[in-house]
């Protein structure tokens, strides 16, 4: 039996893991921007890690259910309630049938993921149900959920024990000011060697641009370019390059002034330069980050990169074990 969609929050969309394999056709991964989150939520409820749920943005949705379930919040501090009683995060939380979920105000965070048992079961476009509005694909419809819509629960994967939670160490949060992880690119020579230096002393803060396309930050100092004369269909500003693909987490910077990170719903490519890229180990917290929060970028090189990737899989495997 569904799940009837009473209030939708501000921005409440069907996500997965995304639907890789088309980025070069123009159409991004997407899915959960805190993949983690997504993955954990899932698991306590005794799902596929891959299994479609909700991500709310800032304020949670109210939720009728029409058969019993389980459900969790991860991600976000935005702490759920049954019929009005307060529960927690990170936590697996029984519904009766005829319940309503709602949502407390935001505590710390800024994506909450609402896994329910059995997942999300509206229908997959290109491998994936997650919501891409920009493309009309995946969602309700191509869109973000609505009051009045009804969603189809799937079949639950394997049973789940009521209670069981995420410890508090394997609940991955940006800390503050937040640091992001970046390598730089090819692209990286661009800048004169002060630019370099100032760009990663500098402390930014999150931009009100801020969404699953990319975050902007505001506040460190204009980056200069090492002068050159720039080469044909490039543009005249010296942050235009002839135009070249952008990798997810890559890092542009439009007139040198103000970087955007690119996220799970970016272009594939276009004419600026990228100074480098944020390690996938850190994409997830990027979602969590509200805008005004102060956030400092730390150079990193592939080694470093590559063993915080190695050390974000072993969280993931540790909470599997936990949840198992």
């Amino acid at each position: 039996m569904p799940i009837k969609v009473l209030s939708a929050g501000i921005a409440t969309t069907i996500q997965d893991l995304g639907r890789p394999g088309y980025y070069h056709l123009g159409i991004p991964m997407g899915g959960a921007m805190d993949r983690l989150a997504m993955r954990a939520a899932n698991l306590l409820v005794g799902n596929d890690e891959a299994a479609a749920g909700l991500e709310s943005v800032f304020v949670g949705p109210q939720l009728e259910f029409t058969e019993d379930a389980t459900i969790a919040v991860c991600g976000a501090e935005l702490p759920p309630k049954v019929d009005g009683e307060a529960r927690e995060t990170w936590t697996a939380i029984p519904v009766k049938s005829g319940q309503t979920v709602s949502f407390d105000f935001l505590k710390a965070g800024a994506r909450a993921y609402i896994a329910v048992s059995g997942g999300i079961a509206t229908t997959p476009m290109l491998g994936s149900r997650s919501t891409y509005a920009i493309g009309a694909l995946g969602g309700v419809d191509g869109r973000a959920v609505m009051p009045g819509d009804v969603l189809p629960i799937g079949q639950q994967a394997r049973p789940v024990s009521q209670g069981l939670s995420v410890p508090e160490k394997l609940r991955r949060r940006p800390s503050n000011p937040a640091e992001l992880r970046v390598l730089p690119g090819l692209y990286w020579h661009r800048i004169t060697e002060q630019a370099q230096t100032n760009f990663f002393d500098d402390t930014w803060k999150v931009a009100n641009e801020a969404d699953r396309m990319g975050y902007r930050f505001q506040g460190g100092r204009p980056l200069g370019f090492v002068e050159r004369e720039q080469p044909f269909s490039a543009g005249a500003d010296q942050s235009n390059i002839t135009d070249a693909c952008y990798p997810y987490g890559s890092v542009q910077v439009p007139s040198g002034t103000e970087p955007i990170v690119l996220h799970r719903d970016a272009v594939s490519g276009g004419g600026y330069f990228m100074l480098g890229t944020v390690i996938s180990a850190d994409m997830d917290l990027i979602g969590q980050l509200q805008p005004h929060t102060p956030t400092r970028f730390v150079k990193v090189d592939m080694e470093e990169a590559l063993s915080a990737r190695k050390d974000r899989a072993a969280m993931v495997d540790a909470i599997r074990e936990h949840l198992s």
